[in-house]
């Protein structure tokens, strides 16, 4: 298998921003979602990426072309049964303020197979899949992710997930190879009651337990933390001055994903992962950096070693224990 990555990105948005960093306003029109930012940075560190996605409607023939420009390897199904969706942000008072979201149509069962086929397909050929999560929960069901998740991690792709929810929880019936979710989705998933350091580890011990091999906590302004080899780390860098906060999460799951496929071994991964999130922040594009920056950030970003540990945490016989009953 060449060292590329396959992302899956069902349900790609348009995205339309009103700027104005001058004296006239600006309007910029770009493909997003969370699969497109993850694509968008794996290409900027130097890894070729197949998208593998869903269009349809007068949305979906304007994103064709820009997703093509992006320079992934795009592959597609066609939707007959409704559009894709997008949003109008303003930014010219400096904060994002919504003026519309249109979530789009959920994909038809004959949608859902085709992209299936083509998806599982292009997998197979990449040494490592990420798994990116649809705009709206609603569009697509949680079990074609249970599928993918068991039939790639099955044939020796390695499995990168960033996601919540039932669609979650599907995956780690299956098992993947690497999990990044952040402490706000574990409190909203009712995996964690809180941000407490204790508790958090303890939830990163139990997705380990069923079924996510290497786990990375976000913690907004705080550090992230990773369960990795069955010991859990900090992950230090240099504070930097957002321009934008949002696509941190996103940057870091793409950065892990292209360490790996190029062999990388995973703490390498996360502290790469960690830096292309950091300097994204820094930026108003998501999903966007420079590699030259990112590789120096790198050198600045350390795993090191968690000072507390939950007094009931699970040992690795009742690992073990878990693993097995799956």
């Amino acid at each position: 298998m060449s060292a590329h990555v396959m992302v899956f990105a069902p349900t790609p948005r348009l995205t339309v921003t009103v700027d104005q960093p001058a004296d006239h306003p600006e309007l910029h029109l770009h493909p997003g979602g969370q699969g497109v930012w993850q694509a968008r940075m794996i290409l900027s560190l130097g890894v070729p990426v197949t998208l593998c996605t869903s269009l349809g409607g007068e949305i979906g023939q304007v994103l064709e072309p820009l997703l093509i420009s992006e320079g992934v390897q795009l592959r597609v199904v066609v939707r007959d049964s409704g559009g894709s969706g997008g949003y109008v942000h303003d930014r010219r008072a400096g904060s994002r303020r919504e003026i519309v979201d249109v979530t789009g149509h959920p994909l038809s069962r004959h949608e859902l197979d085709e992209l299936y086929n083509l998806t599982l397909g292009e997998g197979l050929r990449a040494p490592v899949s990420v798994l990116s999560g649809p705009s709206h929960p609603d569009l697509v069901p949680a079990d074609l992710y249970r599928r993918f998740a068991a039939d790639l991690g099955a044939n020796g792709s390695r499995v990168v997930v960033d996601l919540r929810g039932e669609h979650l929880a599907a995956v780690l019936a299956s098992g993947v190879f690497f999990l990044k979710i952040s402490h706000e989705e574990l409190i909203a998933d009712g995996r964690v009651g809180g941000d407490d350091e204790e508790e958090l580890t303890r939830a990163m011990y139990d997705l380990h337990a069923t079924g996510a091999e290497t786990v990375v906590v976000s913690r907004a302004e705080r550090p992230a933390l990773a369960l990795v080899d069955g010991e859990v780390f900090e992950v230090e860098m240099p504070r930097l001055e957002a321009a934008d906060p949002r696509g941190a999460g996103d940057s870091m799951t793409a950065g892990v994903a292209a360490v790996v496929a190029r062999g990388g071994d995973v703490r390498t991964a996360i502290r790469t992962g960690a830096a292309a999130g950091a300097l994204n922040v820094t930026r108003h594009g998501l999903g966007t950096g420079r590699l030259d920056s990112i590789t120096g950030l790198v050198e600045r970003v350390r795993l090191v070693p968690a000072g507390s540990r939950p007094q009931e945490r699970t040992t690795p016989d009742e690992l073990a224990e878990r693993a097995a009953e799956r």
